[in-house]
Formats: structure tokens, sequence, C-alpha cells
């Protein structure tokens, strides 16, 4: 069955209209390019401020291209395949550590009781978010704490997702997480059956214009893991065997209330590490409202990381005009307030040394940009 996909993050899995199909195997040909130009303020140790494309994201939406597939098995079943690049418009490179499908890469089967898919594809935190996070996986997002969010994917993985009514279940497990040069930690290692394994669970319920969803995600370690990363830019716990473990719960809902939707979710990750054991909270708040070819959203977001002595809080407003079903424009608006003597958390997803804010010093960010999809 087909999950109803909706929100910011939804815009980030599914094409948006698209398309070029074939008479044969019904193959369909999407994608979106996003990008624009952002201002920072405080964007280094120094305290100047930068401009620049981003280089790590989109601006409303990360630019992808994709082929996916279906053929009729009979009896309601369908064989199903997905491939979809990610990639930034800045440079034209490729994302996800250089993959050429990186955002997804997977052959399954489809029908009544549901999907089976098997390769590289979404945990179901992501699937989690769908509806409750209204700023998606933008430049300016919950990413800016936790780079994991609307990057939750697993290699070597298998995954089941059904829709039963109201109710969405939904599971994955990796036999080797991430095998690329930056993660390190392929796993599927004789004589170590939970290195580098990785899984998660979903329990989500819609009723009438309004839902709640349930997540749990876990990456073991391994030898050879990158470390977990607590606040960008600062070296994070080591998970260098498989007995530690990266684990996220995340718990949301969302609610419309005539045309405005409300969303809001609390993501608890506790990282068991090798040496050291480290536990966060991230809270979130955030609306959206359409009127006429204008969308409007807004979201606050509190990380709370005490064992680094780190505290923030973001704020965003970003307002988007549609041109049409696949252009539009957009600009955006964030405030990211950091305390503590470890809090360097910048406002925007896409910075890396030396964009980041000097410890305890907050920033702002503004962006401008233009969002195609085929």
């Amino acid at each position: 069955m087909k999950l109803a996909l909706s929100g910011g993050l939804a815009l980030a899995l599914v094409s948006l209209p698209c398309l070029a199909q074939s008479s044969a195997g019904n193959v369909t040909l999407y994608g979106a390019i996003d990008t624009g130009v952002e201002y920072i303020t405080h964007a280094s140790a120094g305290g100047g401020s930068g401009m620049r494309m981003p280089t790590l994201t989109g601006g409303q939406l990360p630019s992808r291209w994709g082929l996916r597939g279906n053929e009729d098995l009979g009896n309601g079943w369908r064989g199903i395949f997905n491939l979809e690049s990610g990639f930034f418009a800045d440079s034209g490179s490729s994302g996800q550590a250089g993959r050429l499908f990186g955002r997804t890469a997977i052959v399954g089967v489809e029908g009544p009781w549901g999907s089976f898919t098997l390769g590289r594809q979404s945990t179901m935190l992501t699937w989690s978010l769908m509806d409750a996070d209204v700023i998606g996986p933008s430049v300016f997002s919950m990413a800016s704490f936790d780079s994991y969010i609307p990057n939750a994917r697993a290699d070597n993985s298998l995954a089941y997702r059904g829709k039963f009514g109201g109710l969405t279940v939904g599971a994955t497990y990796s036999l080797g997480r991430d095998t690329s040069a930056a993660g390190n930690c392929g796993g599927e290692r004789p004589g170590d059956a939970q290195a580098c394994r990785g899984w998660s669970g979903l329990l989500k319920y819609d009723g009438g214009g309004w839902g709640v969803a349930a997540a749990i995600d876990e990456q073991r370690g391994g030898p050879g893991a990158a470390p977990a990363v607590v606040v960008p830019g600062v070296a994070g716990v080591a998970i260098a065997s498989s007995d530690s473990r990266d684990r996220r719960y995340m718990a949301n809902g969302y609610v419309h209330i005539a045309d405005l939707k409300l969303g809001a979710g609390w993501l608890h990750r506790r990282i068991e590490g090798s040496a050291a054991d480290v536990s966060t909270y991230l809270y979130f708040l955030g609306a959206t409202y359409p009127i006429g070819s204008w969308t409007l959203n807004a979201q606050a977001s509190r990380m709370i990381a005490n064992a680094y002595q780190a505290k923030g809080t973001m704020l965003v407003g970003r307002a988007s005009y549609s041109f049409s079903k696949r252009t539009a424009a957009y600009a955006m608006l964030a405030h990211m307030g950091n305390s503590g003597a470890g809090a360097v958390f910048s406002v925007s997803s896409s910075s890396i040394v030396p964009w980041s804010p000097k410890a305890g010093q907050g920033q702002v960010g503004v962006m401008v940009g233009l969002r195609h999809s085929f």
C-alpha cells in the first residue's frame, strides 16, 4: 500500500510533478533542483559575516534526480524499484559521500499487505517526521542540531511498511548500515553479528485532520566506525565496538485547524559509547499556513546537550511563492541562540568550520532561493 505524504519532509522523498513514462516497464524520471544564496552573521570564530550558496544542502529541499518504476504481478501485487541520486547544485558534485544513488537504491514488492524492499533506503525515523516537521530538510532546520535527521538512511537494509486504515507500521534492519569511506562501518563481519548493524521501527496513526507517530532508530558501532557527533564541529563520542550504540527515540504529532497546521515533537538521543555515554534532547513546534500561491512556515526548536555544556534555540520563518506546480521561489529568516561553554550550533545545516560561531554566540541567517521540480 502507498502512504499519503504531506509536509516538508515528504517533498524530499517523493517526486513533485514529474514526467516521463516509458511504454514498456512504467518507468518515471523525476527530480528537483533547489539552490539560492544565504547570508550568515558571526560566521567565524572572529565574528565576521559571510555569504555563499549552500554547500551541503539545498535551500528548501535537497537537490536530487531519480528513476522509479513498477510492474503489475497480479492479485494486487507489483514489483517496484527506486533509484535516487542526491547532488549539490552549487558545484554539481554528488551527495551522500559521493554515492551514485545515495538517497535511495531499492528493489521490492508492494501489495495489499504493504511493501517489502531491499537496498539503501530511509529508516523509519524519516517516515515518522513526514507530517509533524513543517520545515523539513531545509538549510535552516533541525538538521542544524542533528544532521542525521534528514539523512536517516541505511545501506544493506531490509524494510517493511504497511498502512491499515489509519494505522501505519514499519521496520528496517540493516546488515551493515554505512559502507562509505566517511562512515566506514560496513558491518556484515564474520564473528561479530552486531557490528555496524542498524534497525528502526515505526507506529503512526492518522485520523481526521490529526495524527501521532512514534519511532526508534538504532545504529550499532564497530571497528572503524566514525564517532557519533553531538555538537557539529566538536569531537564526537567513540562507538568503536559492537557493544556501543547510537539510538534515537522520536514522538511527534500534528493537527489541522481549518487551513492552519500545527506540528510538534520530541527527540531523545542516547549514545552508549566505547568510553562515555551521552544523552541529548531536541524539541520542536511549528506551523504552516497557505494563502493563495503563498505558503508560510514557522518553527522553533530547542537542543539540550548537557554533557557538552551546550544548549541551542533556533527560530525559523519561511515564505514560499509558487509560480506553478513545479517552480517556486522562497525566502527564509532564522536565528540561532547558543548558550553554554560548548554551544557552537550554526543556524545553517550546511555549515562546516569556519562557518560556525564561537561558543555561546548567536547567528542570524537569511536565504533566498529558487526550486524547480520535474
